[in-house]
């Protein structure tokens, strides 16, 4: 019997990145509230879990000391006299009242996720607030303080689980990838727009891994304007055959939804649903499984993507239509639609020929240099 569990804390609503920041905590309470007006938080064979925060030790597993005492010293909101050492201030990285407290927080959850599905106390877990995947062991970076995918990573693989990282966010998950760089008994894919067009500018096929472990970090840029029905076929190519080579106990999934075609801060062009039939080839794959959250910054995107990804988990077929006792909500984050799903988008066939041409590429390209490594 498949045994999911959602982690969510009402506690990030004490958190604020600032009123200009791309990154609003309303998102997880919104996602939560969808999920719970269709019925998916009180699911059978489900449970729901608020996570503690974690606890420094458990922290310091990947980040370095002198990192955490400044994270620590910025807690009141004020600035440090090291912070823009440690990659905080004005900016993507803000410096703001409770910073450590909630990045005790999300390392909290994403441990507790992985906690639940090593005990077999879950056989999927969804942590929606975490995938922070920028983060340094010294250094915050994109809107990332701590870095709570290596954390749920470290703590998979303490247990003696062979652990695959995959990433769907449009930002290459450069944090996760820096972590396991040279670790065979992690492979790490990341699926992103190109890092020559967006932050953090790495991600190419090239970066395959180091000593022992190359082959083991596997990239696949996309042109922007990569739409669902070219990203899917090409996800297609590389996620499931590397997979099935890698044989792992246990997924860790990024589900960053800022691969939108509505995104403000990015330029790929998937709708939900194809989003969601990624998630479904995980799901699909994954011997066990841990989903974090990521990217995402148009908040009805979000609420829908990760309300989407939760059922898919779960089995569940959603209504289309969002549930009237969402309606308040949806008025109020200004949703433009009334279904879960997107309507169609005619094509832009010269943008479309161009991401075709261009991933198809990189799939000669991680064929050439990746597959040879893993007999495929």
């Amino acid at each position: 019997m498949i045994k999911t569990a959602l982690v969510h804390s009402d506690a990030y609503t004490r958190f604020d990145y600032g009123p200009e920041h791309p990154l609003r905590m309303e998102r997880l309470g919104l996602t939560w509230r969808l999920m719970e007006a269709y019925g998916l938080t009180t699911l059978p064979n489900a449970s729901a879990h608020a996570p503690d925060p974690a606890i420094e030790s458990a922290i310091a597993r990947w980040h370095t000391k002198d990192y955490l005492d400044v994270l620590k010293a910025a807690n009141g909101g004020v600035p440090p006299p090291n912070a823009a050492r440690c990659g905080l201030g004005p900016g993507d990285n803000p410096v703001f009242p409770g910073l450590w407290d909630a990045a005790r927080l999300c390392a909290g959850g994403s441990l507790l996720a992985a906690e639940l599905v090593a005990s077999g106390q879950a056989t999927r877990a969804f942590h929606f607030a975490g995938g922070l995947h920028h983060a340094l062991p010294g250094r915050a970076s994109g809107f990332c303080y701590v870095n709570d995918a290596v954390l749920a990573i470290l703590y998979l693989k303490a247990r003696g689980l062979r652990v695959l990282y995959v990433d769907i966010d449009a930002h290459h998950g450069d944090g996760v990838q820096h972590a396991f760089y040279a670790d065979p008994e992690v492979m790490t894919i990341s699926t992103h727009e190109r890092g020559d067009y967006l932050f953090p500018g790495t991600g190419f096929v090239e970066e395959a891994g180091g000593g022992e472990a190359v082959g083991y970090s596997v990239n696949l840029p996309l042109e922007p304007f990569t739409d669902s029905s070219v990203y899917l076929a090409a996800f297609e190519e590389v996620v499931p055959p590397l997979l099935g080579a890698f044989k792992p106990d246990v997924v860790v999934a990024q589900l960053g939804i800022d691969s939108h075609r509505t995104d403000p801060l990015t330029h790929l062009a998937l709708d939900v649903q194809g989003f969601t039939r990624a998630v479904a080839r995980i799901v699909e794959q994954a011997p066990r499984l841990v989903a974090l959250g990521g990217g995402g910054y148009d908040l009805s995107n979000v609420a829908r993507a990760w309300t989407a990804a939760w059922a898919v988990m779960n089995g569940v077929e959603l209504p289309a239509e969002l549930p009237a006792s969402f309606a308040e909500d949806a008025r109020r984050y200004g949703f433009r639609m009334r279904t879960v799903w997107d309507p169609p988008e005619p094509p832009e066939d010269v943008k479309r020929r161009r991401a075709e041409a261009y991933v198809q590429q990189q799939i000669e390209a991680i064929r050439r240099i990746i597959f040879p490594i893993h007999r495929l």
